[in-house]
């Protein structure tokens, strides 16, 4: 390959809006390595769901103007799809709850059926790489960013359902990609805006933060992303994205495969360092995959004069190349799954709700409300609660109040509180029933109800403590 074409292979880069065939054509002359879809790149019908076929098209388009060169291997088409609150393809798909329902659920073997379901909807639509899962350990309420993305406060259970999830995928023909090392669930700041400091020594990281990181190289994960984060204790001030010591750790943990960064338009990176540096840093510092450069033919052109300028050796780019196009062999080789149908995995959605619902305070059998509740909450969460409590016969209008609390939402004085994302926003609630859901699905709100009615147990534990609350608390 040219210098171009491997400068090519290692961008993954991001288009606005609907302009696929400019896109296609970017992918051809740059030799680049395939596409991540945001958002705003996904066609919807009359309705705001998710156009499957015109997905797929467009997939399509994509992977064939990254095969264009005529490399064995596929292009990459990724996405970010976690569940919960990072999702860029909703309905007709299949919706999920937060990660951390899986944390509360406890079972390793649901969440690597719940992840293989989700990649399984992927695969028809032509994605083959997902930005999932988050392994990242969260430290609680001064945890702003990762939240219930995280599967658990408690490093071993992060671990173990990380890799059950990664496994899932891997299953249904998705490679994942666990992020964001060296972690950023511990850290005060988001990096989508500016660069958060990680204050912690490398024995306290280890022993913490690495911990899924760790479990996931062990278990043979295909790629590891890094964040946007500031360690001093490996390089004072510089995005651990950027950081060779960052990836020096990251491959003394014994990983061997692509190393990718988060989004290099993201503001960590953008307000430090513009017009193409980030792309030459980010491949000098160990860096094998750049993602979404704020303009990926200027990072194209500067990794291209960094190499013939001699400021970036030509042999770390043949490396990350090399890793890059290693990785999609296999992949191409492992073959691909036939998928599910979209929305079709949604009963494994609807039981990992089930499992994952927690009694934070309150009892642990028989019905919670009479046969009647009033709602309290955000417009959209009181909707969804109204419709699951019709399907089970719960009548509305009087009772008592069931305050329904989303992302960043506080306690409001409801006699029942039921926290949507995070459970950590009850330790400020003193109503005597407190319950975790850890989702807004319809699915999740059914669980709920059922719960309510005294239909159905409450068998999840909290997988992060709730004031004084430690993990694993919840009803036997």
């Amino acid at each position: 390959m040219t210098t171009e074409e491997k400068a090519g292979q290692v961008l993954l880069p991001f288009y606005t809006g609907d302009q696929v065939e400019a896109h296609a054509a970017t992918i051809e002359r740059l030799h680049l390595a395939g596409s991540i879809i945001m958002g705003d790149n996904v066609p919807r019908d009359a309705q705001g769901n998710v156009d499957v076929a015109g997905m797929g098209a467009i997939n399509h388009r994509l992977a064939q103007a990254a095969a264009a060169d005529g490399d064995p291997w596929p292009g990459m088409i990724g996405v970010d799809q976690e569940g919960g609150m990072v999702a860029r393809l909703g309905p007709p798909l299949t919706e999920w709850p937060s990660p951390m329902s899986y944390g509360a659920a406890g079972s390793e073997p649901l969440t690597r059926e719940a992840a293989q379901g989700l990649a399984g909807e992927l695969v028809p639509l032509g994605f083959n790489v997902d930005f999932a899962p988050d392994t990242d350990v969260t430290m609680g309420p001064r945890d702003p960013t990762i939240g219930a993305r995280s599967m658990s406060a408690e490093p071993a259970l992060a671990a173990a359902h990380g890799v059950a999830f990664s496994q899932g995928m891997l299953a249904a023909g998705v490679l994942p990609a666990v992020k964001h090392f060296p972690g950023h669930g511990s850290v005060t700041a988001d990096s989508h805006h500016s660069m958060p400091t990680q204050p912690a020594a490398v024995e306290e990281l280890r022993g913490r933060d690495w911990k899924p990181f760790q479990a996931a190289i062990d278990a043979g994960t295909p790629m590891v992303m890094t964040g946007h984060i500031a360690v001093p204790a490996l390089e004072p001030g510089v995005p651990a994205s950027l950081s060779a010591p960052t990836y020096a750790a990251l491959r003394g943990l014994g990983f061997k495969g692509v190393a990718v960064t988060d989004a290099l338009n993201m503001g960590a990176v953008t307000k430090q360092y513009p017009n193409g540096t980030a792309a030459v840093m980010a491949l000098a510092a160990g860096a094998d995959l750049l993602l979404m450069p704020a303009d990926v033919a200027q990072a194209h052109a500067a990794i291209v004069g960094a190499v013939k300028s001699g400021t970036l050796p030509a042999a770390r780019l043949e490396e990350a190349a090399l890793r890059v196009a290693t990785m999609m062999t296999w992949q191409g080789r492992r073959g691909t799954p036939p998928g599910v149908p979209a929305g079709g995995a949604a009963p494994v959605s609807a039981r990992v709700s089930a499992a994952a619902v927690t009694v934070v305070s309150g009892p642990c059998a028989g019905p919670l409300v009479p046969g009647a509740v009033r709602v309290a909450g955000r417009p959209g969460d009181r909707q969804r609660f109204e419709a699951a409590a019709a399907r089970a016969g719960l009548a509305l209008g009087s009772g008592p109040v069931v305050n329904l609390i989303g992302f960043g939402g506080r306690p409001g004085g409801g006699d029942i509180e039921v926290s949507l994302d995070a459970p950590w926003v009850l330790q400020a609630s003193p109503a005597p029933v407190r319950l975790a859901l850890y989702g807004r699905t319809d699915a999740a709100f059914d669980a709920l109800v059922a719960v309510l009615a005294g239909k159905a147990p409450a068998p999840g534990k909290l997988p992060a403590a709730v004031g004084t609350l430690p993990p694993g608390t919840g009803c036997p």
